[in-house]
């Protein structure tokens, strides 16, 4: 294991809303930070950092965690990929410690694709830069695009060679495994920086090439695009890394590590297709730049952006297929609530020409003239294509409604149905009713859809052995908030997030001084109240092995914890203020315990600590009673008399303990 006080550091040095930051965008709200949750698609922030606890908690999905978990959630990796993340992050050495052969093995391959990506740029760079070849040929090209050397940098862009296979070669010296620089399909293990022919060669995939490196959001060299130079019509003008691990083209976004923090600042984004099209625009001055790389925009290239802004303005090319593309991009964006510009550049310019011959301020200018939102540009669009024919013209009505249909908030719906009317000289009514038949009907879908999913999902759990639904332990396992359902599990709950905010508090009681977490799980264990879910038990138990550890503070142990789901409880019940059960919220009692737990002295901890005690004490009496009743009523229709007056037996006893909680509580007296 790695060694508790290195990940004690890690915590100490790691800041929250840095490591947040890296992703999501966050304002300042309040002691807070707040920003749009990356882990589920929602309009509004409800994604909160509190940088003075270390922790985030999303109050719409629930997701919680400190900088650690993040990392793990955000990346999908395992607690050491994630420790050792942030270690190189804060420059904290991070010790190795012996694996599972999975765990192993699944960390040597990706870390192992990273280091050859790694490798892989600096060596293009160094082609580019440090040879005769790469200067007379790739920096010549980059030069003779326009581009100044501080950008060329700033992008990390490189040169391949054309003759020979120097990488490869390069790779293999430096003892890399075939199998990390290559690529295979089956086990998508392998980054394909070289390719192997049908013989067994390996060869250079890139040559005679200028390199574009693409980077995740964080940084890393996850992939490459390489144009080529010379006219062949044998091969395409670009050569990209296929598909990895680590590596999906359908979920990074060009540009997107250079222009985060731009397009934070600005609250908007710029969109464009090619590399050339971001790097020439940001140096125009026009940072807040990204390109989907000349491939079919996805959802998840959308929801990245989405965590920076949700304003996008899509510049296309002013042709036949730059107007189309823009319309396949504009639909995914509304669905998920973006406000969404259109711009069309003039004939024959692309955004890389364009900002080549203007500077920020008129490429700006021309932006803000000629930008127009979707209704709009297809009213425009479709409508010249559609003149006077009645079915073209009503094949263009239901194009917009149906785009106005996917539109998540009614308002702005509302609004453009609006707009749609007058200028298709519609009857609002009319496209009202169209909207929302639209909208009923994918309702459905989504529902028979789901309802298909539960039942393959039920069909395939009833057929899984114990073994094959067990998860490694490299793989993390989603972190879902706990919710109490029952009264017995928020008595526990309210008694765990003592255990968490104060359980190394010491409190006097009759025969002595103890903590309050060994006061609670005590009297729990000595009534035998059970835990009603295991994450409660582990909790208990772990509270047992280590609050005697020198230093041993609960809140800081239990946030931290490597158990996702314990961390994430524990993080709940600190973002929550502390609320009683519903059984007796309502009494004097309970208000004063509440207002004076505030004070956060020793007295008022042990007033709340005995106050719940007797009110888990008193929902155990409370389920024995109803359980009671139902055996007797079973007596009663069985006919079975000498049962029916043993069980009857009990009865006042169980009415003699709830009498005495109720007094102590404060509570009425009500008969069983």
């Amino acid at each position: 294991m790695i060694p508790r006080e290195v990940i004690e550091r890690i915590h100490a040095t790691a800041k929250i809303e840095e490591v947040v930051s890296d992703y999501v965008t966050l304002r300042k709200r309040g002691a807070n930070l707040i920003g749009l949750c990356p882990f589920h698609n929602e309009k509004t922030g409800s994604f909160t950092v509190s940088p003075s606890k270390g922790i985030y908690k999303c109050f719409g999905c629930g997701v919680s965690g400190n900088a650690i978990g993040f990392i793990m959630e955000i990346e999908q990796c395992s607690y050491i990929e994630a420790v050792k993340q942030l270690g190189k992050k804060y420059h904290i050495d991070v010790p190795e410690r012996e694996m599972t052969a999975e765990e192993q093995q699944r960390q040597d391959n990706r870390e192992s694709m990273f280091v050859v990506n790694e490798f892989a740029n600096k060596w293009f760079q160094e082609q580019l830069w440090e040879t005769q070849e790469g200067q007379a040929i790739g920096l010549t090209y980059f030069r003779g695009r326009g581009l100044r050397d501080d950008i060329i940098r700033k992008y990390q862009l490189g040169y391949s060679p054309e003759k020979g296979n120097p990488l490869a070669k390069a790779l293999q010296v430096k003892g890399f495994k075939e199998e990390f620089i290559s690529n295979n399909v089956d086990t998508r293990i392998g980054v394909g920086v070289v390719g192997k022919s049908e013989d067994g060669r390996l060869y250079d995939r890139f040559r005679d090439r200028v390199i574009f490196p693409i980077f995740t959001v964080s940084g890393k060299p996850v992939a490459f695009a390489g144009r080529i130079l010379k006219k062949n019509d044998k091969v395409g003008k670009y050569v990209n890394s296929p598909d990895s691990l680590i590596y999906s083209k359908t979920n990074e976004l060009y540009g997107l590590f250079q222009a985060k923090q731009a397009i934070s600042r600005a609250d908007m984004c710029y969109l464009v297709e090619g590399q050339m099209d971001v790097i020439s625009m940001h140096q125009s001055g026009i940072e807040n730049v990204v390109a989907s790389g000349g491939t079919a925009l996805t959802k998840p290239q959308i929801r990245l952006i989405q965590r920076f802004t949700s304003n996008i303005t899509v510049l296309y090319d002013g042709d036949a297929a730059g107007i189309h593309a823009a319309l396949r991009g504009i639909d995914m964006f509304l669905e998920e609530g973006f406000n969404v510009k259109v711009v069309l550049l003039p004939d024959g310019e692309d955004p890389d020409s364009y900002a080549q011959n203007h500077d920020s301020t008129e490429f700006i200018r021309y932006i803000e003239e000629h930008q127009t939102d979707f209704i709009r540009f297809k009213s425009a669009l479709l409508g010249k294509e559609a003149g006077d024919d009645p079915q073209k013209r009503a094949a263009l009505i239901k194009d917009i409604t149906s785009s106005i249909a996917i539109i998540p908030d009614l308002i702005t719906r509302q609004v453009y149905i609006k707009d749609s009317a007058e200028r298709l000289h519609m009857s609002e009514k009319v496209l009202t009713i169209e909207v929302m038949n639209l909208r009923r009907k994918k309702a459905e879908e989504r529902a028979k859809s789901k309802e298909k999913e539960t039942s393959l999902d039920d069909a395939q759990n009833a057929q899984e052995t114990p073994a094959a639904t067990e998860t490694p332990t490299s793989v993390k396992t989603p972190t879902t908030p706990v919710t109490p359902k029952s009264p017995l599990e928020q008595n526990y709950y309210n008694l765990m997030q003592l255990i968490v905010k104060y359980g190394e508090r010491p409190i006097e009681i009759e025969d002595g001084v103890y903590t309050i977490g060994e006061v609670i799980i005590y009297t729990l264990e000595n009534d035998d109240i059970k835990a009603p879910l295991p994450v409660f038990q582990q909790m208990i138990d772990e509270f047992k092995r280590h609050f005697k550890d020198e230093g041993f503070k609960a809140e800081t142990f239990f946030k931290f914890h490597p158990d996702p789901q314990l961390s994430a409880l524990a993080i709940d019940m600190i973002a929550e203020k502390y609320q009683l059960s519903s059984l007796y919220s309502h009494q004097n009692i309970s208000e004063n315990v509440t207002r004076k737990v505030q004070d956060n002295t020793d007295m008022h901890l042990g007033e709340l600590v005995t106050q719940l005690l007797f009110e888990i004490k008193l929902t155990v009496i409370n389920m024995q009673a109803e359980q009671l009743e139902a055996d007797i009523k079973e007596a009663q229709a069985a006919n079975d008399i000498e049962r029916q007056l043993s069980l009857l037996s009990f009865q006042p006893k169980l009415l003699e303990q709830r009498n005495e909680i109720c007094k102590r509580l404060g509570n009425r007296i009500i008969n069983l």
